[in-house]
């Protein structure tokens, strides 16, 4: 297990991360999301040994490893722009790691051969990273980390620079590597679709704090609080200020929602954008009508950009539709699919399961 207890990095006046608390269980996939700068990378660095905190402890197997250099763990990490040894062909890129720790011939062969066929590397063992593509150098570093059996292995949006094809198959394949391996795997994304396509746990970051941590599915429908909400929505989630009065929250935009079990104050409501759909408001859903900014085609999908009066909503719509800017736009969701949180942020009431 991999503990990291207040553990905090300050580089001069500024905290890059803060207070973080995680337990990570052996075989376990955990996804690190968060928008860019949200503190990943320097989160990655200190589990690895990179960096050493100015705040807290970390222990790995219950052995404190807080100041312990990266070169005396046993990690792999792979970051987004792919690192390889220039000089060396793919086959012994793959192979290093196990050189350096003296495996048998044998053994090093058949590691390397069942890297490079998940990895579609096996027409390319010959060649050198200056003679692959982007996606092939990529797929070369990944491959070296997961021969290297490491204790823990940290994957710093790995597969931002491969192909769509490539990058839906290894989303598929790589939950099951990771758990049959026994290593702790910590992947960071920016996107929360990846995230749910991982599944495993997922730690949600913002500015440098964990908002939240847990299963992934479960993240996601029960965000702690409007930070993870807006953490894990892309299209951004759609917020709305409502005030709560005997038993309804109802906004000056005309929602008027049932808010049973709410104390009477000033409540925002989230709404993802897949959530609204177009038409008017029937059998009990709520809705209103924004005026449209740009509709942008999407293949099968169309992303509405509206005004709510002041509040600049989006809708993820099924279909083609075609729309002018000022054009008047009905929109209605389930109440059931809303998120609700307080004056402070913190959720007010749970999500249901049928919000995802």
């Amino acid at each position: 297990m991999l503990q990291l207890t207040g553990v905090g990095k300050t580089v001069g006046a500024q905290a890059h991360i803060a207070d973080v608390t995680l337990s990570l269980e052996r075989g376990s996939l955990n996804v690190l999301l968060g928008p860019t700068l949200a503190g990943k990378t320097s989160l990655m660095r200190l589990m690895a040994g990179l960096d050493k905190p100015t705040a807290g402890r970390i222990t790995m197997d219950g052995a404190d490893v807080t100041g312990l250099p990266v070169q005396k763990r046993n990690v792999a990490m792979v970051y987004q722009q792919f690192i390889n040894y220039p000089a060396m062909t793919v086959y012994e890129n793959i192979a290093s790691p196990l050189r350096v720790a003296g495996k048998p011939k044998a053994e090093i062969e058949a590691s390397v051969a069942r890297a490079a066929k998940l990895m579609r590397l096996e027409p390319y063992l010959q060649r050198t990273p200056l003679n692959l593509s982007g996606g092939q150098q990529q797929r070369t570093a990944l491959a070296r980390a997961l021969v290297k059996n490491a204790d823990l292995v940290l994957l710093d949006e790995p597969l931002a620079n491969l192909d769509y094809k490539l990058r839906e198959e290894l989303r598929e394949e790589l939950p099951r590597i990771f758990a049959a391996s026994g290593a702790i795997f910590v992947y960071a994304t920016t996107e929360p679709t990846e995230a749910l396509l991982l599944g495993g746990n997922t730690a949600a970051l913002s500015e440098g704090r964990i908002t939240q941590f847990g299963r992934t599915t479960d993240v996601y429908r029960r965000p702690a609080d409007l930070a993870t909400a807006r953490i894990f929505s892309d299209p951004p989630l759609n917020v709305l200020a409502m005030q709560a009065t005997n038993g309804r929250l109802v906004s000056p935009l005309g929602l008027d929602l049932p808010a049973s079990g709410l104390a009477d104050g000033s409540y925002s409501i989230g709404v993802r954008p897949h959530h609204l759909r177009p038409g008017e408001a029937v059998g009990g859903t709520a809705g209103f009508t924004a005026t449209v900014v740009v509709a942008e085609v999407t293949g099968s999908q169309t992303f509405v950009h509206a005004d709510l009066g002041s509040t600049r909503i989006v809708a993820l719509l099924p279909g083609i539709r075609r729309m002018e800017r000022g054009d008047r736009i009905p929109l209605h969701f389930d109440p059931a699919t809303m998120l609700v949180f307080d004056a402070g942020g913190r959720a007010a009431a749970p999500a249901l399961a049928r919000a995802a």
